[in-house]
């Protein structure tokens, strides 16, 4: 995506692109990487496009981009972005990787922004929202009941397809299956790994301390943090993500159940453990 030269070739003779790649972190050691990529290597993205004439972009973004809420509030397309400590680096950086592709919009280049809720499914577990299951996997003992929006990844990847190959051009979507708590979805897991549930609550004074022992644990074992503070303070809000756009949107298109996203998911991780 850094590459402008190769992101030219790639396109050339393509009808659409789908620009799904990007950084995903909740490490401050991340961040300087994160904003270049997905920021940078979006606006080059939408500039080689528009130089290949490329008939539509559908754009792989994120509900983090929308904002976050902490009193319950459901957030729809129209919600506006607003500057606020409970935004990630990784959803400010988002937003910012919107712009550009809004920006291409007004050059002329049809685009479609699709904005998944927290991705389910089998995957490298080490990285993005995959941890979450690995979490759960290493009997993780911490749980919040902060809410969430949860999709899974054949969800996600039906939708794109059907928006990219609609005649809806210059729209987002919000791309949520439900909205549960996270202890709901910990326990979920759990019991599909034959795992224990997480049994200690992380009240916001809890997870500040959980954090940093996470933190000490990382720095000693060399292995990447189970928990930081920007995941922590997620796991603290409650936000309710709006899919009735998507379903309208979409004739014959239904998300998969949550309880079967994460049966499936974790049948897939025991195979190959």
């Amino acid at each position: 995506m850094l590459d402008t030269g190769v992101l030219e070739k790639a396109m050339e003779g393509m009808d659409a692109v789908i620009h799904s790649a990007a950084r995903v972190s909740f490490t401050g050691k991340d961040e300087r990487e994160m904003y270049r990529i997905n920021i940078e290597g979006t606006a080059n993205v939408v500039n080689a496009a528009l130089l290949k004439k490329i008939s539509k972009l559908v754009h792989i973004s994120s509900v983090a981009a929308l904002g976050r809420t902490i009193s319950g509030e459901t957030v729809t397309e129209k919600k506006q972005w607003e500057d606020s400590d409970i935004n990630t680096h990784y959803a400010v950086s988002k937003y910012h990787s919107e712009l550009e592709v809004w920006r291409g919009s007004g050059e002329g280049l049809d685009t479609v922004i699709v904005n998944p809720s927290t991705i389910l499914g089998y995957g490298d577990w080490n990285n993005t929202s995959c941890a979450i299951f690995k979490n759960a996997y290493q009997e993780f003992p911490w749980y919040s009941n902060g809410i969430n929006g949860f999709v899974s990844v054949e969800d996600t990847a039906r939708a794109t397809v059907m928006l990219m190959e609609s005649e809806i051009n210059n729209e987002r979507f919000i791309i949520n299956a439900d909205n549960w708590s996270f202890r709901q979805l910990f326990n979920t897991m759990a019991d599909a790994f034959g795992k224990k549930r997480p049994h200690r609550e992380a009240t916001p004074t809890l997870a500040a301390i959980a954090w940093r022992t996470e933190k000490v644990k990382s720095f000693f074992s060399g292995k990447p943090s189970l928990l930081t503070r920007e995941s922590a303070r997620i796991a603290q809000t409650t936000t309710y993500f709006d899919n009735t756009k998507a379903c309208s949107a979409l004739p014959g298109f239904s998300f998969t159940p949550l309880d079967t996203c994460i049966k499936n998911a974790c049948n897939h991780y025991m195979q190959y453990l």
